[in-house]
């Protein structure tokens, strides 16, 4: 993190907020980075600008997730497979089929240690189209970025710290939040197919 605060973080500074956009691109696609930390600062030195931050950011993810995305489209069920096993293969299969979209966007919103790249990657494998999925990853990031900058313009930019020592804590919210969101959004959309058919 030292080598951060001393080296990258000045030279992305002098991009602006452009920089953000970038740091998110190498996050997604290539060099893991502590985006939530560089977000936070981002957000505290440009307070008035904070939705322009994590758009930028969503819009850099989005990008850089199309390298995942591209080698799980060019072939990458047998590496999955290598990952994981066919019981959870086959879940994740489902997953893309029933709801593609949540697939993508529900995992995007979670901060680590969700396993992200691995849905960005099934997401290839499973042959998702590229609009939809940049969109879904566009969307979740921006649900998770927008709660950082709540809590950074409440708390400061410590509060990347405080996400990341809760962060087991957070997957699970989000993720409950994000359930009962979907079960809600189902069984509104089966009601309305019965009024329908009435």
């Amino acid at each position: 993190m030292a080598w951060w605060k001393l080296i990258v973080l000045p030279a992305i500074a002098a991009l602006g907020l452009w920089g953000v956009g970038l740091v998110a691109i190498l996050d997604s696609s290539t060099i893991p980075v502590p985006m939530d930390a560089i977000l936070a600062v981002y957000i505290w030195n440009n307070k008035s600008h904070f939705v322009i931050c994590c758009l930028l950011a969503a819009v850099g993810s989005a990008i850089g997730g199309l390298l995942p995305y591209g080698l799980g489209r060019a072939g990458g069920e047998l590496f999955l497979l290598k990952r994981i096993n066919r019981v959870r293969y086959e879940k994740l299969r489902l997953r893309f089929e029933k709801q593609e979209f949540l697939a993508v966007m529900i995992p995007s919103m979670l901060p680590p240690p969700a396993p992200w790249k691995l849905f960005v990657f099934g997401a290839g494998v499973f042959e998702m189209r590229v609009l939809p999925f940049m969109l879904a990853v566009i969307a979740g990031r921006m649900v998770r970025w927008l709660i950082l900058s709540a809590l950074v313009l409440e708390l400061g930019p410590g509060a990347a710290d405080l996400v990341a020592h809760h962060a087991l804590w957070l997957v699970a919210v989000i993720g409950l939040l994000a359930v009962i969101g979907f079960t809600w959004w189902w069984m509104r959309k089966k009601r309305s197919g019965k009024l329908l058919e009435d």
